[in-house]
Order: structure tokens, then C-alpha cells, then sequence
């Protein structure tokens, strides 16, 4: 999911925005300045900067990851099958839930994971939860330009006019 989200997909990538950050928290530029530049939240930011504080760079470098119950291969291999879709796995429609993830690894590999180890491991490899647009199969765009451009405007905000 890091191509739509625009998220840095592996630990390396990841470890080398945090040390942007640190030569930025050098240079004294403000934490939401920092959070800006780099697109990350001002949540995130305030978290790499009191590690830098306590640890200077040091801090804000990848630490080694608990060992995952699946090979790397087998990850990559994961990878490529969650692209295929859902679909592809029987259900109705795209969405990967972690219940269909765990599934599909218990399925392909014979690893059970729980919920939430799926939710830390699709986190590593660089996925991210999202919510899938869903739009109506007969949308009228003209008529909803109209609403937009005319009703709307026309009905809300009374007290202003």
C-alpha cells in the first residue's frame, strides 16, 4: 500500500527520512516545518525529536526487528499475491482485511498470525490501512457539478446572506 500512501516501503528508506530529520532538528528548523517538508505528522516528528534529543542520530536509526515467523522470500512472494487483489483468493470484493491476510498466509504458508501480528507485519513491509472509494455505478457527475455549483451554495450557510 506504500505506492498510495507515498510511504517509504522499506526500514532503510524509513531510517533515512528519520535522518533527515535530525540534520533538520541541527540546523534549528521547527518541528512542523520539519513534519511539512518530509509529509510526515507533526505527531511523528515530536516522537524523532525527543529520541534526538536523548540520542542524537543514534536515536533515530533502525533497530532490528523482532524475527518474523515468515522467510523473506515468502514475504516478497506475500507481497505479490496482496497485489493480485482479493478477488483472486475468492471473496467478493478487494478489500484486504487483516482477518483475509491472516488467512491467506495460514493457507500458502501454514503460519497462523493473530490479527494484530498481521496488522505489524503488513506495517513493516510497508502497507497501510486505507478505505476503498466507493462510488455509486450510475453517478451523474453533471448533476453533481450542479449541487456543488448551485444548490449547495444557495441553501447553506443562511446567516450569510
Amino acid at each position: 500500500m506504500s505506492a498510495i500512501t507515498g510511504r517509504p516501503s522499506s526500514v532503510a528508506e524509513r531510517e533515512k527520512r528519520r535522518l533527515v530529520a535530525a540534520g533538520l532538528f541541527e540546523q534549528g528548523v521547527r518541528q512542523a516545518e520539519v513534519a511539512r517538508l518530509l509529509g510526515v505528522t507533526r505527531q511523528a516528528v515530536s516522537l524523532w525529536h525527543a529520541a534526538w534529543e536523548a540520542d542524537g542520530a543514534q536515536g533515530l536509526m533502525a533497530r532490528p526487528s523482532a524475527r518474523s515467523y515468515l522467510s523473506a522470500a515468502q514475504e516478497a512472494e506475500l507481497l505479490v499475491q496482496l497485489r493480485r487483489g482479493a478477488q483472486e483468493f475468492g471473496w467478493e470484493d478487494q478489500r484486504w482485511t487483516l482477518a483475509r491476510v491472516a488467512r491467506v498466509i495460514d493457507e500458502h504458508y501454514g503460519v497462523r498470525f493473530s490479527v494484530p501480528g498481521v496488522w505489524y507485519l503488513l506495517d513493516r513491509l510497508g502497507w497501510s490501512w486505507q478505505v476503498p472509494v466507493v462510488r455509486a455505478t450510475r453517478r451523474d457527475e453533471e448533476a453533481i457539478t450542479a449541487w456543488r455549483t448551485q444548490t449547495w451554495p444557495a441553501v447553506s450557510h443562511p446567516a450569510k446572506r
